[in-house]
């Protein structure tokens, strides 16, 4: 066990110094400097608690808690992560929780840290946030969570635990609540970190609810980050995070909106199209475990680029007043003149996988609107999926443009790809046609 958590901090140290490339900014003249505070309140693992005060403080701040990942600090996530320097920008206060146990990982499997105020880090860890709104006119509607690896999975904890306290948390590499649960003092659960643990999104729904019984006020919104080459915790806790955040707050597993914020970057949104929606989820084609840290974009998310909070909460649904077209696929595509041409990279472990499929126009003339059509091998069933949509989720797949990638110009390539389950065989489909034609296999 100690050695998968020593294999967990190297890949998350390095993925601190990544955390840097995400977001650049000019270091501010300031005089605010990462303070050690004690004495905080009900600490039972030990804790230690630091505290960023910007110079320039908002006139109702937000709190953001910053959680580090396994073998870091919380000077070590203050100092490689950009979090301090937009709250010199917006003027919200950070806190960072850091860990005292031999790991310096967060407890996030023990019975006593899956239940509310059942005692370990998640109780020390609400104690820094009571102690800051006891000395600072916090806004008690803009306090938020985001964590890295451990810290990601401790924000998924934190967010269940305390819905009335957090309104919203950012996980880059993390599992749902309750995924790495063990009952024999392991911090480690092998399963969970593998992609092995499955449940229907009504199971992982449960598991958030049970933490807290009886609660029936808001749920706080979550934004997700993984990369689909997850070496540490495997890409399939994405998808299961998505089912847990979509069930508890009671929506549909179809996204509402899909788009590619960069290249290799899906992005799906449940419960609403807008900056706020109450579930966020980019996919990171090809990345790693040591993922680049978007600090920006969850300040973008949680509502924090500004230095006042709105004076009109912003719809979870701001549909336009004439929908836009969503750019279906005819019902008959028109044909590809010349060809295409098909490369088909599969990523397998147990009983999972990931499928990096480009299409690539070898004709003369631009497709304007496309479906991929092939035959799954059997036993694999789809359960996930990006820059297209997939249907159905077994044998005879039809995989259709979505509203950013329909046009494929001469000579051009459009990058998509999927998650799936698998029973033995993880080969990859014996032919692929575009539009009706046959497409060489790369």
């Amino acid at each position: 066990m100690r050695a998968r958590l020593r294999l967990l901090g190297a890949a998350l140290a390095a993925a601190a110094l990544t955390a840097l490339a995400a977001v650049t900014l000019a270091p501010p003249a300031s005089a605010a400097t990462l303070t050690e505070v004690t004495n905080f309140g009900p600490n039972p693992s030990s804790l230690r608690m630091y505290l960023y005060v910007p110079d320039a403080v908002a006139p109702r701040p937000g709190l953001l808690v910053a959680v580090h990942y396994c073998t870091g600090t919380g000077p070590a996530m203050y100092a490689n992560t950009q979090y301090a320097a937009l709250a010199d920008r917006y003027g919200y206060i950070v806190v960072y929780p850091s860990v005292t146990r031999s790991s310096q990982c967060f407890d996030v499997s023990s019975p006593q840290a899956l239940r509310r105020d059942g005692g370990s880090d998640p109780v020390g860890i609400k104690s820094m946030v009571d102690h800051v709104r006891q000395r600072y006119a916090v806004d008690p509607d803009r306090i938020f969570a985001t964590g890295i690896s451990s810290g990601a999975m401790m924000t998924n904890v934190l967010l269940g635990l305390y819905p009335d306290v957090f309104s919203a948390g950012a996980a880059f590499s993390g599992v749902p609540f309750g995924c790495f649960a063990t009952t024999n003092g392991s911090e480690w659960n092998s399963e969970c970190a593998n992609g092995q643990v499955s449940r229907t999104p009504q199971q992982w729904g449960d598991l958030v609810r049970n933490a807290y019984p009886g609660y029936t006020g808001r749920r706080p919104r979550m934004q997700t980050w993984h990369g689909t080459n997850d070496e540490v915790l495997r890409y399939p806790n994405f998808g299961e995070q998505i089912k847990q955040w979509t069930n508890v707050h009671g929506l549909s597993q179809t996204p509402t909106y899909t788009d590619s914020p960069q290249a290799g970057y899906t992005r799906t949104r449940y419960g609403g199209s807008g900056d706020r929606a109450p579930v966020e989820a980019i996919s990171m084609q090809g990345v790693s475990h040591n993922l680049p840290v978007d600090a920006a974009q969850a300040i973008r998310f949680f509502g924090l680029d500004t230095t006042a909070p709105p004076t009109t909460p912003p719809p979870t649904t701001p549909p336009p007043t004439t929908p836009p077209p969503s750019t279906p696929p005819p019902s008959t595509p028109p044909p590809v003149p010349g060809g295409c041409r098909v490369g088909y990279t599969v990523n397998a472990w147990n009983a999972g996988l990931t499928a990096s499929v480009t299409v690539t126009n070898t004709g003369t003339a631009t497709v304007d609107g496309w479906s991929l059509a092939f035959p799954l091998p059997a036993g694999q069933n789809i359960t996930n999926g990006w820059n297209a949509t997939y249907a159905p989720t077994s044998g005879a797949v039809t995989a259709r443009n979505v509203s950013y990638n329909a046009t494929i110009a001469p000579g051009a390539s459009v990058s998509v790809g999927f998650q799936a389950t698998h029973t033995g065989d993880t080969g990859r489909p014996s032919s692929f046609t575009l539009n009706g034609v046959t497409c060489t296999i790369a």
